[in-house]
């Protein structure tokens, strides 16, 4: 048994071992500094008492006695007794080794000599001042006694003044042993000469495993010396210094020693000055050290607190207290740091110029995974420096800044490199997940809370955010907190706790109905608002364990209500001048409440650009009736937008109404009549070509409804043959085409600009549209509230010709309530499964462009099919690239496009790259087959665009070889019913494009493909009985 206040013989007092291993012990587990008066471990005295003395008290065991009353206490007192030896025993067992002994322990300057034995392999050795002789005789004996060193393995001296010789002594002993692994040395005093002595021993010892050094005022010089030796020690992991002044000195020159040993895994400074925790960390955190620090300090005979810890086993740097600059110089040990993952500064006093270096920590550093940064006194300055650091870190996911004094301007900063300001904007930080501010400090201000709502709206990787003990922030700024949430599918944990605007019954609604709209939301955290204290907040918790729970199992569509459709689509065709865009204008005016003059109101119809430049491409103008929605698609007349045209032709059933316009006249400013073959030559290409696409159409309900309309009827004379004659051709055209489209019996013929002639043709379709949209299939009812939803989120959203799949889902959530996800265990898929049927039908119908894989949805089908794909047809690829051959590379394609789409007449542009990418738009190219992949398995594959084939831009092919010796084979493709139908302009380049493609990958992958059997069927094309060569 050890005697009172003492330290026990084999238990080191170190932190990893009397404290860290204690979860109640308050020198570990407390926040900030730490206190601690007369602590046990660091006793006020420890002389041992003499034999008499020993037979007067108790003497502790393993925990220290409360007194002599109790019979346990006479118990041990006897044992005590009974193990007490004279100095003659100890040399006798030491010399015989009659003991097994393990540990033995030196206390001098005793009022008597004795030993006494504390277990079977421990013993206490007390000698008196008046025998210190007997010290180094014990020495000498030690290291002839060639069993003891075998079995030795801790060493204590207590309150030894040590000699020269006396550590030479123990030198040799320390070099004779390989078991002696611990050293202690409690109150001892060392001349420097000692200290030289001994760190010459320590350099050339390659076994002691730990050494501890208490209250023996090594100083610096004795840190300085030790740091040397251990520079050069190979085996030492445990190194303690208790209630020393080592001083900046001795640390610096140990924090040299740091960086070049690799083998020590403990390091325990208890230091008068908190200064010398400076060094001594930064060089473990430089060079990566897997090495336990615990640092305390006790100035002036204060209270004892901790300034340093750093645990290896949970990679966590806790930093109680340390001067600014101290803080900077650990701070930049960081940078290239690989074992610190938290860092926890809370309360710590910190200012910019920290904040700056670790700015750069954060740019620098790949492994630092949590920063808690609480109530160190961070302004909007130092703020802004950790702001800026997270736009380029990548592997920070938890930052705690709560407490600080920051206010709005530091708010918006931290919160930007977490925004999106734009549907193409990508965020720049994705890797933090949880992030905490607030205070009673803190002013968020106006500019605070706009950073806020725009990093809510539009972050996506943020699960977690509180805000704490706020007093700035007023209830309708919570309500708007919350309402931002709508659409916020990454974030899990929200937290207002102690803030004082969350008061009232708009901020417990708002809360409420965003639960019902948000499923992803698992925790809210309102406790000490005046919410909760009201207790108001139940009904939240409630809701919130409601989100937990799987909703009821539904059929995908069956459950989704069917409604006849409200929008039709009309459709002009016809050549080139033949007067559709003003006959549009005139059917729009018809429909519009003429509150100008007619004249007037057709030339507010056109914006200034339009009224010079002549419109090319594809235009839609839309009105109501009642409540049905029509449509006008003019489809250009110009040669090259036929190729287009296929896309356009509608499909599934949809309702449209197809409007066959011919003028009367070759050109519109001469008077040279066409002929009635050219008139039924211009009908016969429009009801062939409608044929053709309705035929390919996958669901075919009804036939093609067709009217013919005349123009320029105004110029001709009314009671002329050649009117006749082509008032007969059309009889012929109806009869010839019976079963294949719906001919409305009467041919208007009109003077496109009179509103009283095209007032006919109005009344006619506003009849026809509604007769047609009785006939058509059913369509999901959501398809009509999501019309006018996709048209009110255009005006909120600066008129965006686009959507993203993942903001149409947000919007889905919140406005219709069937596209909703209403629990977090309900199957996403399914309601995924759903917005995509009803995206799908809204792309059969007109509204939308959509297809399932390309990611978003096209809401201005004008700007897309006429801005977009008409600028597409006029790329010229060899002016901006070396595409001699019409392949051109994925990334020059995507160059050609921004520059060729990004138009310099101001109304006239697309904006196309405001709301989609480059790529995007290459992917909707592939889906429509208006260019090709060389190899689709390669992402890099080069593209072949058709029209870029200098044979595919109209010009008769031409045979290269002419001679006896060519022989031609090949295949005529023709239409089973070329009376009807045809194969359409945009047919050729697509047919064109594919044994191109297939020819080039045979060249480049000849044992990849299987080109013997293919080639000769490919080599030659006739179509329509016209040859041509690929």
């Amino acid at each position: 048994m050890k005697l009172l206040g003492t330290f026990c013989s084999r238990i080191q007092l170190s932190l990893k071992k009397t404290l860290n291993q204690d979860p109640n012990s308050s020198l570990d587990n407390s926040r900030g500094p730490l206190s601690m008066e007369n602590p046990t471990f660091f006793p006020e005295s420890s002389n041992v008492p003499g034999m008499e003395e020993c037979q007067q008290f108790p003497v502790p065991g393993d925990s220290l006695s409360d007194g002599c009353s109790s019979s346990s206490n006479q118990l041990k007192k006897m044992e005590a007794s009974q193990k007490l030896r004279d100095l003659q025993w100890g040399y006798q067992v030491i010399k015989s080794s009659s003991l097994d002994l393990h540990s033995i322990s030196f206390y001098l300057s005793q009022p008597t000599t004795c030993c006494h034995q504390e277990t079977e392999n421990s013993i206490n050795i007390n000698i008196s001042k008046g025998s210190l002789s007997h010290f180094s005789d014990l020495l000498v004996l030690l290291k002839t006694s060639i069993s003891t060193q075998a079995s030795l393995r801790d060493l204590e001296f207590h309150q030894v003044e040590w000699e020269l010789q006396q550590v030479r002594n123990l030198g040799v002993l320390l070099e004779s042993s390989s078991s002696i692994k611990q050293l202690l040395f409690k109150r001892n005093k060392f001349s420097v000469d000692c200290l030289s002595e001994l760190s010459e021993i320590l350099k050339k010892n390659g076994v002691i495993k730990e050494i501890m050094l208490s209250e023996s005022n090594i100083g610096p010089v004795g840190a300085s010396l030790l740091a040397s030796a251990l520079k050069v020690n190979g085996s030492l992991e445990e190194l303690q210094i208790w209630e020393d002044s080592i001083g900046s000195k001795g640390a610096e020159e140990l924090s040299k020693m740091i960086e070049v040993n690799s083998t020590l895994k403990l390091l325990t400074i208890f230091d008068s000055k908190s200064i010398t925790a400076t060094p001594l960390i930064s060089a473990v955190l430089a060079r990566n050290r897997s090495m336990e620090v615990h640092i305390w300090n006790g100035e002036n005979n204060e209270k004892t607190s901790k300034v340093v810890e750093f645990v290896p086993e949970n990679s966590t740097l806790r930093i109680y207290r340390l001067t600014v600059s101290g803080a900077c110089r650990v701070v930049c040990a960081l940078g290239m740091n690989s074992t610190v993952k938290t860092l926890d500064l809370t309360g710590v006093r910190l200012k910019s110029r920290w904040a700056k270096e670790f700015r750069w920590v954060l740019e620098q550093n790949r492994t630092l995974k949590e920063a808690n940064l609480s109530n160190t006194c961070l302004k909007d300055k130092g703020v802004v420096y950790v702001a800026a650091g997270l736009f380029k870190n990548h592997s920070l996911q938890n930052l705690y800044l709560k407490g600080n004094w920051f206010g709005g301007v530091g708010v918006e900063h931290l919160l930007c490199p977490l925004s999106r300001f734009s549907a193409l904007q990508y965020q720049a930080n994705t890797t933090l997940k949880s992030l905490t501010f607030g205070g009673k400090r803190n002013k968020i201000g106006r500019d605070g809370l706009a950073a806020i709502l725009q990093m809510l709206t539009s972050n996506e990787s943020l699960t977690s955010f509180g805000i704490y003990n706020d007093e700035s922030l007023k209830p309708d700024d919570i309500v708007r907190i919350f309402r931002s949430l709508e659409k916020n599918a990454s974030l899990r944990c929200i937290s207002f706790q102690g803030c004082k605007g969350v008061v009232g019954e708009a901020v417990l609604q708002t809360i409420m109905d965003i639960l019902q709209v948000n499923p992803w939301i698992e925790d809210i955290d309102l406790s000490r608002t005046p919410l909760h204290n009201a207790g108001k907040t139940e009904a939240i918790y409630q809701r919130l364990g409601q989100n937990d729970k799987a909703e009821p199992e539904i059929d995908l569509l069956k459950d989704m209500p069917m409604t006849v459709p409200k929008s039709c689509r009309v459709f002009l065709c016809g050549q080139e001048y033949a007067g559709k865009t003003t006959i549009s204008n005139s059917i729009y005016h018809h429909f519009s409440s003429p509150k100008l003059p007619y004249i007037d109101q057709v030339r507010t119809l056109v914006n200034p650009i339009e009224q010079t430049v002549r419109p090319t491409g594809m235009k839609i103008k839309t009105f109501k009736d009642e409540d049905t929605k029509i449509s006008i698609w003019n489809l250009a007349g110009q040669q090259e937008f036929y190729a287009l045209h296929d896309l356009m032709f509608p499909g599934h059933g949809s309702a449209s109404i197809f409007l066959i316009i011919s003028s009367l006249f070759r050109k519109p400013n001469n008077r040279e009549q066409k002929t009635p073959d050219e008139v039924e030559e211009d009908l016969q290409y429009w009801l062939r070509f409608i044929v053709s696409n309705s035929r390919r159409a996958l669901q075919q309900c009804m036939l093609p409804n067709v009217t013919v309309v005349l123009t320029h009827y105004d110029k001709i004379n009314q009671q002329s043959q050649n009117l006749q004659l082509i008032v007969d051709s059309i009889q012929r055209l109806q009869d010839k085409f019976q079963g294949f489209v719906e001919f409305y019996p009467t041919v208007f013929p009109v003077d496109a600009r009179a509103s009283a002639s095209v007032s006919k043709v109005a009344h006619h379709l506003q009849k026809t549209s509604k007769t047609v949209l009785q006939r058509v299939p059913r369509v999901y009812e959501l398809c009509n509230d999501l019309m006018q939803i996709l048209s009110d989120w255009r005006l909120e959203n600066h008129n965006k010709p686009a959507i993203r799949w993942k903001e149409f889902g947000d919007l889905c959530q919140v406005k219709v309530p069937l596209l909703r996800v209403r629990s977090r265990l309900d199957n996403k898929e399914k309601v995924e499964t759903r917005r995509r049927a009803v995206a799908t039908c809204l792309h059969h119908i007109g509204e939308v462009i959509y297809f399932d894989e390309l990611g978003f949805l096209i809401l201005d089908c004008e700007w897309f099919c006429g801005e977009v794909l008409g600028q597409i047809l006029r790329l010229d690829v060899k002016k901006q690239t070396s595409a001699g051959d019409g392949f051109i590379s994925r990334k020059d394609l995507e160059k050609v496009l921004k520059t060729s789409l990004d138009s310099q007449i101001p109304g006239m542009g697309s904006k196309l790259f405001e709301n989609l990418d480059a790529s995007d738009l290459v992917r909707m190219m592939l889906k429509l087959e208006l260019c090709y992949e060389q190899d689709p398995s390669d992402t890099n594959s080069l593209m072949l665009i058709p029209n870029f084939l200098e044979e595919g831009r109209g010009k008769l092919p031409k045979w290269q070889i002419n001679s006896s010796e060519c022989i031609y084979a090949g295949r005529h493709l023709h239409c089973d019913d070329s009376s009807h139908m045809f194969l359409t302009p945009g047919f050729f380049p697509r047919l064109q494009a594919r044994p191109l493609i297939f020819f080039t990958r045979c060249s480049l992958f000849p044992e990849s493909h299987d080109c013997g059997n293919e080639i000769a069927a490919l080599l030659f094309l006739f179509i329509s009985s016209s040859r041509i060569r690929i």
